[in-house]
């Protein structure tokens, strides 16, 4: 038994009580709230809240605040535990400001605008299923109809496609235009060989460059004869068959190579015939008819009038050709080789044309191939320097005359850049067609004349045209003025090679289909489009 001493000198040292551990058999941490702390609220924080403001009394860090509110409002709640509630809410009161605001002269034309709105006319239209009744604005019909006309012209014409598929044929590919529009194929430019020049030219006659809408001069026909020889009827291409694995013009290498452009329909007859590839078109297709407001938000109308696409194009058709011989000279070039198309017999006078068959080499992966092209320049020229340029000479025309005035006539000599952008527009496939056709013949020049129509006297009287300025351009810059990537060209050139040249031997037909970015090739019996169907075809 310990001494009085001894514990008296035990309560004087440090004791170690044991503290109270509670088991929490769920989860990590506390069960209960301690005693101490039961009735003070808490509020969880994020340690990247800014602490530098206690409140804001003037409401401008709303806006502020609320950009970030979400980032933590679902984490750490709204904290509504700090929220002030009055015990004695006054509902009633309202602070009255009898002053009138001052409205912006923005505001105050806003109410106008919404005054007449609510003032517009409307009409209660009852669901007949539902039966619940609405109450919509009555608009002008008038004016809805005009612009859903302007807006939908191209679907209400309704476009003929140029061929009809028969039910023998088999589709082999499809290619949509947006798998093509970006392909990228470099130009050899250095690399194209000229193999021969055939035919006769004459020398253009500059006098034209000096004309103007108001000392304009009439357009006379041409009694001349132009030839628009298919490929395989060539003579010329015969002799070089061994030169090449394709072979084309350059009338259909441009359709192909621009097709992303087109609109209309067309179609191109192919024949693979072993390790070679031949472009054709049809002898009774209108593929060589000259297409007019093809890619215009209104095109022409269709079937009959004087304004049918059908009757348009042939008026484009003649009034190029017409123009391409009047503005020459009787100064001939004659080239190395004769017009392969005329013979001595004829009594009919040729149109001035020199042939250029030239080979162009198509590069890119896989197999290298060459093309075989018949290009066409219409005449020759001086330049100032005195050297000889090769020219092809288009034409654009207008022909639609509002109230039988002539916009070109007023327009064309202060604003011709308008008259041209508007041409672009309108006519964006035939230029690049054109644009094409000239880089493919390595014309110099590439002159356009402006052709409107003269309106007749009396009824009697047919519609005449006149000629009221011309323009001329180099073929390679106005490529990119009317943004013609040739690479891109090329690229497209190539994939209907590759895809040509994975089918058989046999007779295929490439067709576009009227207002759908959509080529296929189809397989075709080998007597189709022929005049006696039992004749075999000619492979030699």
């Amino acid at each position: 038994m310990p001494s009085v001493s001894e514990s008296s000198a035990t309560e004087g040292l440090a004791r170690f009580e044991t503290p109270r551990v509670v088991n929490n058999p769920v989860g990590w941490g506390p069960i209960s709230i301690p005693d101490r702390f039961k009735d003070i609220p808490y509020q969880p924080f994020s340690k990247s809240d800014n602490l530098g403001q206690i409140t804001d009394w003037t409401g401008s860090l709303l806006n502020e605040r609320s950009k970030y509110r979400s980032n933590y409002h679902q984490q750490f709640g709204s904290g509504a535990h700090y929220s002030y509630y009055h015990e004695e809410d006054d509902t009633t009161f309202q602070l009255v400001d009898t002053t009138k605001p001052q409205r912006s002269l923005y505001q105050r034309s806003r109410a106008r605008y919404q005054n007449r709105r609510n003032q517009r006319p409307t009409h209660r239209v009852q669901d007949p299923k539902t039966g619940r009744i609405t109450v919509m604005p009555k608009y002008n019909n008038t004016r809805r109809n005009h612009w859903n006309s302007r807006n939908d012209n191209k679907n209400q014409v309704k476009l003929k496609s140029s061929v009809e598929v028969r039910k023998d044929w088999e589709m082999q590919v499809e290619i949509e235009f947006s798998q093509i529009s970006k392909l990228q194929l470099p130009y050899p430019a250095k690399e194209v060989v000229t193999l021969a020049e055939c035919g006769t030219v004459e020398h253009y006659d500059k006098k034209y460059d000096r004309i103007t809408a108001k000392a304009e001069r009439p357009l006379q026909t041409s009694n001349r004869v132009f030839h628009n020889v298919s490929t395989t009827d060539d003579s010329v291409i015969r002799e070089l068959v061994k030169e090449a694995q394709v072979f084309a013009t350059d009338s259909i290498l441009s359709t192909i190579m621009t097709c992303p452009r087109s609109y209309y329909s067309w179609d191109i007859i192919i024949q693979r015939i072993g390790s070679k590839l031949f472009f054709d078109k049809r002898d009774d297709s209108e593929f060589d008819l000259l297409t007019v407001n093809e890619t215009a938000n209104e095109l022409p109308g269709g079937e009959g009038g004087s304004n049918s696409m059908n009757k348009l194009a042939v008026e484009a058709t003649l009034i190029n050709q017409n123009f391409s011989q009047q503005c020459l000279k009787r100064e001939q070039k004659q080239f190395a080789r004769p017009n392969p198309f005329v013979s001595k017999e004829d009594p009919e006078e040729p149109s001035s044309v020199c042939y250029r068959y030239r080979k162009f080499p198509l590069l890119g992966p896989g197999e290298a191939y060459t093309v075989i092209c018949r290009t066409q320049v219409d005449a020759v020229t001086s330049s100032s320097t005195g050297e000889e340029q090769l020219m092809c000479i288009k034409a654009l025309n207008e022909w639609d005359l509002k109230g039988g005035n002539s916009e070109w006539r007023q327009k064309l000599d202060t604003q011709r850049g308008d008259i041209l952008t508007t041409e672009m527009k309108n006519n964006k496939c035939k230029l690049a067609k054109w644009t094409v056709s000239s880089i493919l013949a390595g014309a110099d020049l590439l002159k356009f004349g402006y052709i409107t129509r003269s309106m007749p006297r009396s009824s009697s009287e047919s519609i005449g045209h006149a000629i009221l300025s011309t323009q001329q351009f180099i073929p390679k810059q106005f490529a990119a003025q009317i943004s013609l990537d040739m690479n891109n060209a090329w690229g497209i050139l190539r994939v209907i090679v590759d895809k040509c040249m994975q089918l058989k031997d046999g007779k295929y037909v490439l067709y576009k289909e009227p207002a759908k970015p959509i080529l296929r090739i189809y397989k075709v019996p080998q007597n189709t489009f022929e005049e006696n169907d039992d004749s075999d075809v000619d492979q030699d």
